[in-house]
């Protein structure tokens, strides 16, 4: 059970999924840790908390910063007491073609992205393996099985999230350890990434297909949390996707570049003198919603990727049972 005894820490928890995943362990009386890049946005949220009657405490950290984000940990349990759960969240993303983006960006999302759930990850085991309990809940995507054209860096981070995942469960197995490691799989969310990331296109970007509200991602997370589960996909897009990929990611390469390119831009030009948080925080931008409210949908459905895999491979089956039935037939 979530309550006064539990301690999570979350990163990424100014904005967007962070944040709704905070406020959501926070409705259920867990204490909360808070890591991010932005001082001033930190402090609003954890002064939000505190009005709810929340125990929070909080580390502006980059989580690039591997030494950063081991002695933020330390402040936060010393703070809080030692993480019994650990979200992973903090991202960074760049809108452009492979041969417009520079090796540096490249490098950039990548240390946030991918090597900050590394170190977030190693943070916690350093406080988890000593009692023997624990949980780290990384925040994956649909993108993880299926790259699309104009964020090679962020599909290959979440890629990478996936994989390193799976190493430390099979460690954490040979270990006989009891903490837990669960992955989100996230189809678009209507999050702020969309209003301040770097972007090389020409009109302003957006996410892709159905787009679902932070707060459905956080009661994902929260459940994985109650219920220990391995991984979830969420949303019928990320469950679409990810079998789309399965059986046929040649039909998927044409659809996406044929789609994918205008799928994520709007109508409206990018603005002249457009700040991004590639480098740095844009503070004012520090919300749980981005700016497509409108077509975000505030609930998703959501399963467990061990049985959305069965059912994929049943439905499989089923079919090729059917064309052999069929064959058969008319073979006789």
């Amino acid at each position: 059970m979530i309550g006064p005894d539990t301690v999570v820490i979350v990163t990424g928890a100014t904005a967007g999924i962070g944040r709704a995943t905070a406020l959501r362990f926070a409705a259920a009386g867990a204490r909360l840790g808070l890591i991010a890049r932005d001082a001033e946005a930190l402090q609003a949220l954890a002064d939000e908390l505190t009005s709810r009657r929340t125990n929070a405490a909080f580390q502006p950290v980059d989580v690039a910063d591997a030494d950063a984000v081991f002695a933020a940990a330390a402040r936060l349990s010393e703070a809080l007491g030692p993480p019994d759960i650990w979200v992973n969240d903090a991202m960074l993303t760049v809108f452009s073609p492979v041969a417009e983006i520079t090796p540096a960006e490249f490098k950039r999302v990548t240390e946030a992205t991918y090597l900050g759930v590394v170190h977030g990850t190693m943070a916690a085991l350093q406080h988890m393996r000593p009692l023997g309990r624990g949980q780290i809940i990384n925040i994956g995507s649909a993108l993880a099985y299926r790259g699309i054209p104009l964020q090679a860096a962020y599909c290959g981070a979440k890629h990478a999230i996936r994989g390193f995942t799976a190493s430390l469960r099979t460690e954490l197995e040979h270990d006989k350890s009891p903490i837990k490691v669960s992955i989100i799989e996230l189809p678009a969310m209507n999050t702020p990434q969309f209003d301040w990331a770097r972007t090389r296109l020409p009109r302003q970007p957006k996410p892709m297909g159905t787009i679902y509200q932070p707060e459905a991602a956080a009661e994902a997370v929260f459940q994985a949390a109650v219920r220990g589960v391995r991984e979830y996909w969420v949303g019928w897009s990320t469950l679409l996707t990810i079998a789309g990929n399965m059986v046929a990611p040649p039909l998927l390469d044409r659809i996406l570049a044929r789609s994918a390119v205008d799928g994520q831009q709007t109508k409206e030009p990018v603005t002249a003198g457009r700040r991004d948080n590639l480098q740095a925080p844009v503070t004012e931008l520090h919300r749980t919603h981005g700016s497509f409210d409108r077509a975000a949908r505030p609930k998703a459905f959501y399963i467990s990727g061990y049985v959305a895999r069965a059912a994929i491979v049943a439905a499989g089956a089923a079919v090729f049972f059917v064309i052999g039935v069929a064959i058969g037939s008319l073979a006789a």
